[in-house]
């Protein structure tokens, strides 16, 4: 007779009765294994550039091949795909693109990087390991745009076939996880921590909700763990929030909030420091840390200028970290 599963792939250990499926939706006890349903058949399916993921220091101004499946293993009330996230398989309709077929398309549309997002590549680990190995392989990157709610060992796996991660860091207090995301924060942090020692391209966005992780305090407190624990020089996006989902009663993030968590950023020796969701001439800009002169600009998802030469700044010589080529 078919036993309960224990899932081991993220904090959650979901125990799963034959027939059942995980908090994520998609992985599911059928005939005593664990399989994820969603396997090979994305429910979405396009071409962005990379500076929407937001990624801004790796490859600046190419497009990528993006991906997901329906299902996450957060449930966060102000997830604007919830529509995909909080679905389940059989309830969104999608199409059969197996790895290689990824691989091919990315080619084919001139895509140096697939990038595996919108969800959360955590729940379809099995499929993003798969594409990133066959994506590696032929000679493309890989990009992952995850909440790094994973477990260690299975996120050690999934790093070493990938260049690039951009971690959500929704707030520096467990009691936010707990109440916003339905998870906890200990895990995000250690997977921060793991993707710089095995020296992937890491960016962190942390999105602004009014009344909810916008006090000075919170701002600064997130702020200097970066620094203390990724680094100064990985590049941090501060997003403004829009209501919607389970927070639609919210009113959206003030820009002055953006402003104000910019500078206590910088106050903390944050190097790279960007706003989202905004349109103003310097939000998106690249600084050299040591000149301040302008090497990228950028309107929205738009690559401007690119000032780079080699990696380095035109005009001081500072080597600027990134992925350039």
């Amino acid at each position: 007779m078919p036993a309960i599963i224990q899932c081991e792939l993220c904090p959650r250990a979901c125990e799963i009765a034959p027939g059942g499926r995980g908090e994520c939706r998609v992985r599911v006890n059928l005939d005593g294994r664990l399989r994820a349903v969603t396997y090979g058949y994305p429910c979405t399916l396009h071409i962005d550039p990379v500076e929407k993921k937001p990624v801004f220091h790796f490859l600046p101004g190419t497009p990528t091949l993006s991906l997901a499946t329906v299902g996450c293993n957060l449930h966060c009330k102000n997830c604007q795909n919830w529509e995909i996230s909080q679905r389940n398989p059989e309830d969104v309709e999608a199409a059969e693109v197996p790895p290689a077929r990824l691989v091919e398309l990315a080619r084919q549309n001139h895509c140096p990087s697939l990038s595996y997002t919108y969800t959360d590549p955590v729940i379809y680990y099995e499929y993003t390991l798969d594409t990133c190995t066959a994506a590696r392989a032929a000679g493309l990157k890989n990009i992952l745009v995850t909440a790094g709610y994973i477990n260690p060992d299975p996120a050690r796996e999934l790093f070493r076939v990938a260049d690039a991660v951009r971690i959500d860091l929704k707030a520096l207090s467990d009691k936010f996880y707990r109440e916003v995301c339905d998870a906890t924060l200990r895990p995000v942090l250690d997977t921060i921590v793991l993707a710089r020692e095995m020296k992937l391209a890491v960016e962190l966005v942390h999105l602004i909700i009014p009344t909810l992780n916008d006090a000075d305090d919170d701002l600064k407190k997130l702020c200097d763990w970066v620094v203390q624990h990724a680094g100064r020089d990985v590049p941090l996006h501060f997003s403004a929030f829009h209501p919607q989902h389970k927070l639609a009663h919210l009113p959206p993030t003030p820009v002055a909030t953006l402003h104000r968590a910019r500078d206590l950023a910088r106050a903390a020796g944050l190097q790279f420091v960007y706003l989202g969701n905004i349109l103003e001439h310097d939000a998106a800009n690249t600084y050299c840390p040591k000149c301040s002169k302008l090497l990228i600009g950028r309107t929205g998802f738009s690559l401007l200028e690119n000032r780079l030469r080699a990696g380095h700044c035109p005009d001081c010589g500072m080597e600027i970290p990134g992925v350039w080529n």
